[in-house]
């Protein structure tokens, strides 16, 4: 959700107040450190630049913030129950464990129980909200650079293992004696609509897609598969052109992207890649309109898959397919910002 710079300003006002009755009322990330706090957290205040505000924690959590060891913003108040603060701790405690529903017998949890109380607290299940918090900690590397020692002592953690082997396991290794091994780059970029991850070899950009996109960490390793890559983050003069091109478009005053892109896919996959590349700014068309452009009428749902495996929003425009019926369809970045996209470029 985009908050508007009022409120921004209004909720700096209330984090410095550090006033009881401002709990509940919003979350502040610190974008140099990673961290997450409750506007009444003791620790020292940082600069309005460096704060970025949320309305839920889902939204918190799911921008790669961990919670802060010192106001436990995820914990109290006090109004969680005991599952879920002893979830919501083995969770801090163990970062970058992949949790499935077995792993409940250890704490005596039913997997339902735990479903059903995160879903209620946090607007997604356990299973969701663990997947975000080992995104988390392998993004707030890329998203800054900043050396892990800084963010792990500003959250009060004694070591930072958990977080370089929740990054390893996101981004992949460089495995020793690996002559034929790809290394690309990863970068963080922030756009109107929230944060997005971007992923680039010396050439060209292979990834951009918003961090809180669902299947991400999937997709992301599908990635590395593919391109036979360990990712680290770092720069590129790609990513220099990607944000001056991002900015313009934002601003509507670009309706083509000219950054060099790659992907790969199999040739159905890179025809309907290609075509959705030529449906105008502005402009929308029908899963079987797209169908019917790559002379393949009777493909439509073949063509919607393959819409949705796209790996580059925006460059390769699939915010731009809609159903027969005008309705929106599906978008892995989430219905209201395809819905946001399309009226900003008619605007535009």
């Amino acid at each position: 959700m985009i908050i508007e710079q009022s409120k921004i300003d209004k909720f700096y006002d209330m984090l410095v107040a550090k006033d009881t009755r401002y709990e509940g009322v919003f979350y502040v990330g610190v974008k140099t450190t990673g961290i997450l706090c409750r506007p009444t957290c003791p620790a020292k205040k940082p600069n309005k630049a460096n704060c970025e505000f949320f309305e839920t924690a889902q939204e918190a959590v799911l921008a790669s913030y961990r919670p802060c060891k010192r106001c436990q913003p995820l914990s109290n108040p006090s109004n969680l129950s005991e599952s879920v603060k002893q979830l919501v701790q083995a969770i801090e405690e163990n970062p970058e464990r992949k949790w499935t529903d077995k792993d409940f017998d250890e704490l005596s949890i039913s997997a339902n129980t735990a479903r059903r109380q995160f879903k209620k607290q946090f607007g997604m299940t356990f299973i969701e909200y663990a997947r975000a918090r080992r995104l988390g900690f392998a993004f707030h590397h890329i998203r800054n650079g900043a050396p892990i020692i800084d963010a792990q002592l500003e959250g009060g953690y004694e070591s930072g293992n958990g977080f370089r082997d929740a990054f390893t396991r996101t981004m992949g290794t460089i495995p020793k004696n690996a002559k034929s091994l790809t290394i690309l780059v990863s970068t963080w970029i922030e756009t109107p609509l929230g944060s997005m991850v971007a992923i680039a070899n010396e050439e060209a950009l292979i990834l951009l897609e918003f961090v809180d996109r669902r299947g991400l960490e999937t997709e992301i390793e599908t990635l590395r598969k593919k391109w036979h890559a360990a990712i680290i983050p770092g720069n590129q003069a790609i990513f220099s052109m990607l944000r001056e091109e991002l900015t313009a478009y934002f601003e509507g005053n670009l309706k083509s992207f000219q950054v060099p892109i790659a992907y790969k896919g199999s040739d159905f996959q890179q025809l309907v890649w290609q075509t959705l590349q030529t449906i105008p700014f502005g402009d929308t068309v029908s899963y079987s309109q797209l169908a019917n452009k790559i002379n393949n009428s009777k493909a439509f749902r073949a063509v919607a898959r393959a819409n949705g495996a796209n790996q580059l929003s925006l460059i390769v425009p699939c915010h731009r397919v809609i159903n027969s019926n005008g309705e929106l369809g599906g978008y892995g970045g989430g219905l209201a910002r395809k819905e946001w996209l399309l009226a900003h470029e008619k605007r535009s």
